[in-house]
């Protein structure tokens, strides 16, 4: 029988757990402002600490989360709330003051639009999130530094796009290269307003002393992630679960690596719990660096092992979006050896045991109607 989709989140949390050791026990009795967490790595990072409470932390931390749910309620969200695991806010954080919500030891945020797909459909909203919302959470922590009761910590999630399309001899790439971004293209709302939030952090922590730490994810993918969110593996996924063929909208050579949403989030925690204040990570993994063809057939291959799904074939199709290839990168492979020198971040789940768990996650919700 597949393994349900409440399993495979289970064992993630556990393993997120065992990447932090006792560093969770700095979260006992803290209050988090987790920003957009109605997305993608909210679904983990709000599972993590309802994990933590019930079974790491002697006093439970309690987490906010805001979003202005522009794609809507999620129905774990609101069963998150409806338990009394979390609290929800509903709210445009371009125009909202953290004050009202009282006393905050933890700002995590993520309120941004990721896919490409949707971003360019909400492009001034996507740069508003990560300037203006930004900007209004490090007045905040800025203010509260000069507290008795100052921040204890600050995670900014920028996006490996900043790098644009890095030249061969940066490939891996390391968190000094300064990126070939364009400023006018179809992903510039994305891609400058994330390079623009990093200089605000580096400068919010060189004159207020505002413990923020910058994540740069790459890649990132499994539970959580909408079926219908247009990135490459939820569109593959949703292909392969509807008995239809994968349709690829490029030649397939474009590489990548691809990082399992529990060792993200590991990484992103180990950032946000350290004490390496207005620095960049990169939270990724090395290997492999996969061209989109050879990781479809990967998908493929594992869907028929696991789920007994054969008979399909990845077939190339063109994209009625002119600008769906515009700037995408030929590759993009991270160097993640700051981040596994300073942080003890060491990713560990390969490319085909994420798939695994992706494609049975997603089977299983398809299954119960979620």
């Amino acid at each position: 029988m597949p393994t349900s989709d409440t399993t495979i989140v289970a064992n993630d949390m556990r393993e997120i757990a065992a990447a932090l050791g006792g560093r969770t026990a700095q979260l006992e009795d803290a209050t988090i402002l987790l920003t957009g967490g109605a997305g993608f790595l909210g679904y983990y990072l709000i599972n993590f600490f309802t994990h933590a409470n019930a079974t790491i932390l002697k006093k439970k931390c309690r987490v906010i989360c805001l979003d202005n749910f522009i794609r809507g309620v999620p129905p774990w969200l609101a069963a998150f709330e409806q338990s009394g695991a979390i609290r929800t806010v509903k709210a445009d954080i371009t125009k909202f003051d953290p004050a009202a919500l009282g006393e905050i030891g933890y700002i995590i945020h993520a309120a941004s639009i990721a896919s490409p797909m949707y971003y360019r459909q909400y492009p001034i909203e996507t740069m508003d999130a990560n300037v203006i919302g930004l900007r209004i959470l490090l007045d905040y922590a800025a203010a509260k530094m000069k507290s008795p009761r100052p921040l204890k910590s600050f995670l900014f999630f920028s996006s490996s796009e900043i790098y644009g399309d890095p030249l061969p001899d940066f490939i891996p790439t390391k968190e000094d290269f300064r990126g070939l971004v364009s400023c006018t293209g179809p992903r510039a709302c994305y891609d400058e307003s994330k390079r623009y939030g990093e200089t605000l952090c580096v400068n919010f922590h060189q004159i207020h002393g505002v413990p923020v730490k910058i994540a740069r994810p790459f890649n990132n993918y499994g539970p959580g992630l909408s079926i219908d969110d247009r990135r490459v593996i939820p569109d593959f996924c949703k292909n392969v679960l509807s008995g239809q063929n994968i349709v690829m909208l490029s030649d397939g050579s474009p590489t990548r690596t691809f990082c399992y949403i529990a060792d993200a989030i590991a990484g992103y925690l180990l950032a946000l719990l350290s004490s390496h204040n207005g620095e960049p990570f990169n939270i990724g993994i090395e290997t492999p660096e996969i061209s989109m063809r050879d990781m479809a057939l990967t998908l493929l291959s594992t869907a028929e092992r696991e789920l007994g799904i054969g008979g399909l074939q990845l077939i190339t199709g063109t994209s009625d979006d002119k600008n769906y290839l515009v700037d995408n990168p030929d590759r993009r492979c991270p160097s993640i050896e700051k981040a596994r020198r300073l942080l003890g971040f060491n990713p560990t789940v390969s490319l085909e045991e994420g798939l695994r768990r992706a494609l049975l996650w997603y089977s299983a919700r398809i299954e119960t109607g979620q």
